[in-house]
């Protein structure tokens, strides 16, 4: 398996090239130049699989046996998901009128997260001891990720972590699991502006070819084709276990997505490619520019990041639609990046019409406002006694109000612990008991710096990056 970039201009790239890198160099970013095909054969013989089983057998496909042996495969995940807090790693829960969610968040940071970061962490550390090389990890993060990013290499030598966040536009939670982290090779900067204004100068950083050979910059937010990668298995995971009959003839599954950078998306996407039929919709909050893709073609930020109790998907800039235009118009690098830098430069793009409806072909939407959330949070906790977060209530929202038909099959995807977004959770009128770890939080040393407003930012990181180098 080889890899390419979205707008072509970084042909023949091994899975190593693409772990160790954010952005291709010409902007785009790193996809397989092939997707291979699953039979249902396959499938049914993967049906009685663990997730970590499931999820090797999947990187396997994308992982050359040359890279990393598949025996080293199975240590490297095992590992990776052995601090999890329960034995499955996922869970699969049912509740009344046939809602289903599948639980994401058993990780140390309780995201979703967590599952494909210390995977990725743990095959950063198998080719960084290998080669004996150093990395810089720089994440720019709507909240969860940073978090996630900083606990997936802690121990982890090899490597510096620079971390950006948009201060006051994260949970209380999401803040301290980020600046509660001083080991020093952690570095945390809290940005004056949103999470879309940090991606600016990351990007034109990563674009900085010597930058980033001088001092091994790559990325851990979902540019890394290995997030995406990782990602692939709560699709197929949760279709397994919900859809696969004995006949001959495969059922479809409806995945209600929570969507902000949209690479649980894009993963779906590439799912539904390998053959699973999956029906993918994807639900956002007020910050609406999937949606407004999907219904209209009308992939135009708005004027401004809304804030919303969904703080993790307050996202106007869905950097992984990228890679999902990039599959559905057959691999053209071309039109790909004439369209991505009409849209970088004038935050306003119409879609052709012939991509457009293979958009819609692909995909449906939804929004939810805030009430709307809460709404979700207090019904699904009156049926069932069961609690959402604010992200997996904006996905059930669309389930209670379009319920399912007879013979269908849905999945939601819970994307975070509700004790991440205590403020959420009481605007709603519940309770919660928050876990120990979570608790401890608040009696820990905080440490970070803060980028103002009026500041370079792309300066300012640039110079600690290499500050970093002269260190070591």
């Amino acid at each position: 398996m080889r890899y390419c970039s979205t707008r072509g201009g970084a042909p023949d790239r091994s899975f190593r090239d693409v772990l160790f890198s954010g952005y291709a160099p010409d902007g785009g970013m790193f996809m397989p130049e092939c997707v291979p095909s699953l039979t249902p054969n396959t499938l049914r013989l993967w049906r009685s699989l663990s997730y970590p089983q499931l999820l090797c057998e999947i990187c396997s496909l994308y992982i050359a046996e040359q890279e990393i042996p598949k025996q080293h495969l199975q240590e490297l995940i095992s590992q990776a998901l052995s601090s999890f807090s329960i034995p499955d790693v996922v869970r699969l829960v049912k509740l009344k009128d046939s809602l289903s969610i599948l639980e994401l968040f058993h990780g140390e940071t309780l995201a979703f997260k967590d599952l494909a970061m210390t995977c990725t962490a743990q095959f950063l550390r198998y080719f960084l001891r290998r080669d004996s090389k150093r990395a810089t990890i720089l994440v720019g993060t709507s909240g969860d990720t940073g978090g996630s990013a900083i606990r997936s290499v802690l121990g982890l030598s090899e490597v510096d972590i620079v971390v950006v966040f948009p201060r006051g536009r994260v949970s209380r939670v999401q803040e301290l699991q980020m600046t509660t982290s001083i080991a020093d090779h952690v570095h945390v900067f809290a940005a004056d502006g949103t999470s879309d204004d940090i991606d600016v100068p990351l990007r034109r950083l990563f674009a900085d070819a010597e930058l980033v050979r001088r001092h091994g910059l790559m990325s851990l937010n979902s540019v890394n084709w290995c997030r995406i990668l990782v990602q692939t298995a709560h699709f197929l995971f949760a279709y397994l276990q919900l859809s696969l009959s004995g006949g001959d003839e495969l059922e479809v599954l409806e995945v209600l997505v929570p969507t902000g950078g949209a690479g649980n998306i894009a993963a779906g996407c590439i799912m539904k490619l390998m053959g699973i039929p999956l029906r993918l919709v994807a639900m956002v909050n007020a910050n609406d520019i999937v949606h407004r893709t999907v219904q209209s073609g009308d992939f135009s930020m708005s004027d401004t990041v809304k804030q919303t109790l969904a703080p993790a998907i307050d996202i106007q800039d869905p950097y992984n639609l990228e890679r999902v235009f990039w599959l559905l118009s057959g691999g053209d690098g071309v039109m790909v990046k004439g369209l991505m830098e009409e849209f970088q430069t004038t935050h306003t793009l119409a879609l052709p019409a012939s991509l457009h409806q293979q958009v819609c072909e692909l995909l449906s939407s939804g929004s939810v406002c805030d009430d709307g959330i809460l709404e979700a949070m207090r019904r699904c906790w009156q049926d069932n006694h069961y609690l959402i977060c604010p992200h997996t209530a904006v996905a059930v929202w669309r389930h209670y109000q379009s319920p399912v038909t007879a013979g269908e099959n849905r999945c939601c995807l819970a994307t975070a612990s509700p004790a991440k977004f205590q403020e959420a959770v009481q605007r709603a009128g519940l309770t919660l008991d928050l876990p120990e770890a979570v608790r401890a939080l608040e009696l820990l040393e905080t440490r970070c710096a803060v980028l103002e407003r009026s500041e370079d930012w792309e300066s300012k990181l640039r110079q600690h990056i290499q500050a970093l180098r002269d260190r070591t």
